[in-house]
């Protein structure tokens, strides 16, 4: 009888893998396992099916019409959760794997690299962690490899720099340490594909690696992918000689070394006692104190302290609703931003540094970096980034001498920058943030034209919260949504109000409260509606972006328009404003549009 039931089992178990295999093939049954180790809360996966005889009509699928084989993943922006599967290295044809802007976690699997015909792989924006998989160097058709704003740790592997058709690269705002291998297509690259991993060193970022002692050095690469040549042999006369001159430098090396140390060491226990230093804290006299994050200023707290308190009115960069902006230039040129935060609140001390540290933990590439505070016994002062080219305010409105416009696709990049940044602070940050004051002057710009929102929860520290439900509120006239001008109270949607006049100034490139819009309509938003309703989407665009085509241009108002609705409940939320961005004026691929030509007109 046993037998009977085990023969039965056997031959039940064949026919239901028979069926299966029937039913769907074999790459069906290995996009089925890579589901499988997915959390997929918004059930967008709801239509992969072990019935259906392909993939093929799957969400984010695209076939091989001829064999049915899996060509492309595309799943970004659908809040999956959960870790990649092993099983993606089963798809042998996969050419396209796009899970950006998720939150998936767990390591890179290795398997990964059976997928030898990949072109693209996207995988920025989730929280995956490990370090990058040495044999990713095996792909040899990659041509576009984005990992940013992850928790990648470890080095930069060298068998990367064999990646001959890499045309992207990005491994931005991750926890990377150590030397960016200087070799092969890694050579090409700069500070843009790998800012914000505050431990790599290298030519790419502009900062030397060390040695323990602090020396400049040139250090070995994660691997080593090519043997030095042999030199050619020279006399023994000369190898002896050669032996001893160098035993001897040998010797005097080593001697200034050990000078070199105790100088070292009595200078830090010099420095000791003038500064304690605990916790990356720093206390000088009283009411004095300096904090860095993550050991992000490379300098000793001294001098930052004295450069701190030595900014004077030849500094000042720019004024803001929060304070006075200053530029510091440290001894070595490196070159920072300074606010000095005008208003204080007496007796919370404590609660502000306790914020204030929340906002330094956190790092995407389109959020202006906060290096640091200080509390002096006069004011407050925050530290961050310096950015070179200045606001968008400036680059749009100030039209001095020189100054050149920006181009429509340059304003696409911005807007498209611009809303990734505070999408991850509405979604991706906890506790969320409210920014509370988006506009052009808080939207900064580095040298390639990269947007950074700054002062994102500034607002938050320097109101009173028991005072939110006022007629004060904080932001800028023209940028605010109706709901918060009545009711004194900022939400996520106020912010998407904001974003939508945002967009408007880039197409217009006129401020929220031009003169123009005083009889038809008041702000931008009114002025929008009244020109569109007449038909006359001509007299929209700003006419310095000749470049600039009706397909993008409506999509983007149409975006606006969204986000501006009277109703809050109607607008939608930073991540579908930076789907649309993404799928309908970006598409197909966000990085194609970042090898563009010229920023400006």
């Amino acid at each position: 009888m046993g037998m009977l039931v085990c023969v039965f089992s056997a031959i039940l178990a064949a026919t239901l893998l028979t069926t299966l295999s029937l039913a769907l093939n074999q790459d069906g049954i290995a996009l089925l396992e890579f589901k499988s180790t997915l959390n997929d809360t918004k059930n967008f996966l709801n239509n992969w099916n072990d019935s259906d005889e392909s993939p093929c009509q799957w969400t984010g699928v695209i076939c091989n019409l001829n064999d049915q084989r899996v060509l492309s993943i595309n799943l970004p922006f659908m809040q999956l959760g959960g870790m990649i599967s092993p099983s993606i290295g089963k798809l042998s044809r996969l050419q396209r794997l796009a899970l950006h802007q998720n939150s998936l976690h767990g390591v890179i699997p290795n398997e990964i690299t059976n997928c030898t015909e990949l072109r693209a792989l996207y995988l920025k924006a989730n929280y995956l962690q490990g370090g990058i998989p040495s044999n990713v160097g095996n792909l040899s058709l990659l041509t576009i490899l984005d990992l940013s704003s992850n928790s990648l740790k470890g080095a930069i592997p060298s068998s990367l720099a064999r990646l001959t058709r890499l045309r992207y690269l990005n491994v931005s705002t991750n926890f990377l340490s150590g030397e960016i291998p200087d070799v092969g297509v890694l050579s090409t690259f700069g500070n843009k594909s790998f800012v914000g991993n505050l431990d790599l060193c290298g030519r790419q970022v502009n900062k030397p690696c060390r040695t323990s002692l602090g020396f400049p050095a040139v250090l070995p690469h994660a691997e080593s992918d090519e043997a030095a040549a042999p030199t050619k042999r020279s006399s023994h006369y000369i190898k002896g000689v050669l032996i001893a001159v160098t035993s001897i430098m040998g010797l005097v090396v080593i001697v200034l070394l050990i000078f070199l140390w105790i100088w070292l060491l009595s200078k830090k226990e010099r420095a000791a006692k003038k500064y304690t230093e605990v916790k990356k804290q720093v206390h000088q006299g009283k009411g004095t104190k300096l904090v860095t994050f993550h050991g992000d200023l490379p300098y000793p707290s001294y001098e930052i302290i004295e450069k701190l308190e030595s900014l004077d009115e030849e500094d000042v960069v720019g004024c803001g609703g929060f304070g006075t902006v200053y530029r510091m230039v440290m001894n070595d040129c490196g070159t920072f931003a300074v606010k000095r935060i005008d208003r204080s609140r007496e007796g919370s001390d404590q609660v502000f540094e306790r914020e204030l540290e929340i906002l330094g933990s956190i790092k995407h590439i389109n959020l202006v970096n906060l290096r640091g505070y200080c509390r002096l016994p006069s004011t407050k002062l925050l530290i961050y980034d310096y950015l070179a080219m200045g606001s968008l305010d400036d680059l749009l409105h100030d039209d001095g001498e020189g100054k050149q416009s920006l181009n429509w696709n340059a304003r696409l990049r911005i807007a498209f920058g611009s809303a990734r940044g505070l999408a991850y602070l509405h979604h991706d940050c906890c506790p969320r943030i409210v920014h509370r004051d988006i506009k052009s002057s808080n939207i900064l710009l580095d040298e390639n034209l990269e947007p950074h929102v700054s002062d994102f929860g500034l607002a938050k520290l320097l109101v009173d919260e028991d005072a939110h439900v006022t007629t004060v509120v904080a932001g800028t006239f023209g940028y605010l949504a109706p709901e918060y001008l009545q009711s004194g109270r900022a939400t996520e949607k106020s912010d998407v109000y904001s974003f939508g006049v945002l967009l408007l100034e880039l197409v217009t490139g006129k401020r929220p409260t031009d003169t123009s819009f005083v009889k038809r309509g008041l702000n931008v938003v009114g002025w929008m509606n009244t020109t569109l309703r007449e038909n006359r989407l001509e007299d929209v665009v700003d006419k310095r972006c000749s470049d600039a085509d009706a397909e993008t241009v409506e999509a983007i108002i149409e975006i606006a328009a969204r986000c501006t609705d009277a109703n809050p409940d109607d607008r939608p939320s930073m991540q579908q404003v930076l789907q649309f961005i993404e799928q309908e004026v970006m598409s197909p691929c966000p990085s194609d549009f970042y090898e563009s030509h010229s920023d400006y007109c």
